[in-house]
Order: structure tokens, then sequence, then C-alpha cells
């Protein structure tokens, strides 16, 4: 039992890093270098990274973090008396609500607005000045919520 714990919570520290970081590079330049750019070429730029990024690897981390961490969180609160348990369910609950939970209820709809519109139309200008501001707000929450969930994964590691 203490084997397979090591091993998913390890796995849960190993995407929580790959998101923070994914997360990381979009808020410190990707978005800021699309800031720069002409609208349309913005707006094209991140409607195909929006659909680049629907793969089964990053669906894999992405998601299996999410799993594991719904599974961290179980255990931590059934075996709450070991070493580390309070660690797993915080790493857990900053990777479902700050990291899963944010990406659903405000990144993707506004990639779905995004993907709605045409590069080159005036709609489209006047959406991503908007687009750019908030996506690049939520996805700092992103990074700091997947961020901590590494570390409290780390921690609850050494607990061990």
């Amino acid at each position: 039992m203490r084997r397979m714990w090591f091993s998913l919570t390890f796995l849960a520290a190993i995407g929580s890093g790959l998101m923070a970081g994914l997360f990381f590079v979009f808020s410190v330049t990707i978005m800021n270098a699309f800031g720069k750019l002409p609208a349309p070429s913005g707006i094209a730029a991140m409607q195909s990274i929006n659909t680049t990024i629907l793969n089964p690897i990053f669906m894999t981390a992405f998601m299996g973090t999410a799993l594991l961490c719904v599974v961290l969180a179980i255990f931590g609160v059934v075996r709450w008396s070991q070493p580390g348990a309070a660690w797993l369910i915080a790493g857990a609950v900053l990777y479902v609500v700050g990291t899963m939970l944010v990406t659903m209820v405000f990144n993707v709809p506004l990639n779905d607005t995004l993907a709605a519109v045409s590069p080159d139309s005036a709609e489209g200008a006047s959406l991503w000045r908007n687009y750019l501001e908030v996506w690049t707000r939520w996805n700092h929450v992103r990074t700091v919520a997947s961020t901590g969930a590494l570390a409290c994964f780390m921690l609850a590691l050494r607990a061990q």
C-alpha cells in the first residue's frame, strides 16, 4: 500500500509540474508575444493552439492528474492520521479547483468564444483585447494552483 501511495503521489507531482510549466510559459511569454502581434495574427495563433493542444498526450497529463488527485484526496481523508495526508488533500484541492475547475469554468469558455470569431473581423479584434487580459488572468491562477499542488505533493512525499 505504501508503494502504491508513493507512486500515485509521485505521478501527481509530475503531472502538476507539467501543467505548472505549461501555464507558466503561457503567462510569462506566449500571451505577451501574442499581444504584440496584430489582432488577426494573435487570434489565428491562439485558435491554432486551442485546437492543437487537445491531443492524447496533453489530455492524459491534464485529466490523468485530476483523476490521481481525486484518488489521493480520498486516500488522504481515509488515512488522515498518516504523515503527509493533509498535504495530499491540499495538493488535490489546489489542482482540481485551481487548475481543472478554473480551466473548465473560465478558460475553455473564452477559448470557445474565440474559436467562433473570424480573426480578420472587427468583432474578433474587439474580443481579442478582452480575451488577452481575462484569459491570462485566469491562467495566472492555474499557474499558481498547479505549482502549489506540485509543492504539496512533494511535501507529502517528504512526510513519508
